[in-house]
């Protein structure tokens, strides 16, 4: 999977209401092991839950496209991990059910790879967008590391996507304010709620 993220940092900021400082995101594509922007209302150096009182103002940031991988695994990709399957996992969990560490992956639009072609077997670039919403944004986690990286929570494929015989297909929140306040500060037992499809009658495909 790749995405694209066609809008500059001042606009994003814009779009989510978020302060850019001074990232010097111009637009384009992001690829696993690239930095990129998210938006996060977390502290920077997270040492337990988050304290009570005003919240803290959401933010522009940048964080790597990949997550280490636990000791464990011996044979993960080279750019880390890159979506989150199993939202029980013991890895995840922790940061999962902790809204310090959850945030929002602005993007225009995503790449996966489809069916291959009738006339020369070649797999296709399939590229999505929302027509509801020109910059959206994906669900996402991070952990907080040597250099604190993101990966997108990964769901059910709606019906556009598994007709490229896709299983998966990033988490997308609707362009509510309020969904994107609850990925941001809400309680799990709610924002996982936000883990669906989105609907294929809100996609387009080129």
């Amino acid at each position: 999977m790749l995405y694209r993220l066609d809008a500059a940092a001042a606009a994003v900021g814009r779009s989510f209401g978020a302060r850019v400082g001074d990232d010097p995101w111009a637009g384009g594509h992001v690829s696993p092991g690239q930095f990129a922007p998210v938006i996060t209302a977390g502290r920077e150096f997270i040492a337990g839950p988050r304290p009570a009182g005003r919240p803290l103002e959401t933010r522009m940031i940048p964080r790597l496209w990949g997550v280490p991988p636990p000791p464990s695994v011996h044979d993960a990709p080279r750019h880390g991990i890159l979506t989150v399957r199993n939202l029980e996992s013991p890895f995840w969990i922790g940061n999962l059910k902790n809204s310090e560490f959850r945030c929002l992956v602005p993007a225009t639009a995503f790449m996966e790879w489809g069916r291959p072609s009738p006339t020369d077997g070649k797999r296709r670039q399939c590229w999505f967008s929302c027509a509801d919403q020109p910059v959206f944004a994906m669900a996402a986690v991070w952990k907080d590391s040597e250099i604190p990286g993101f990966a997108l929570l990964a769901c059910e494929a709606n019906a556009a996507l598994k007709a490229e015989g896709r299983e998966t297909m990033p988490v997308i929140l609707p362009p509510d304010p309020a969904a994107r306040d609850l990925w941001l500060h809400g309680g799990w037992d709610r924002a996982k709620a936000l883990v669906q499809p989105y609907s294929s009658s809100l996609m387009s495909k080129r």
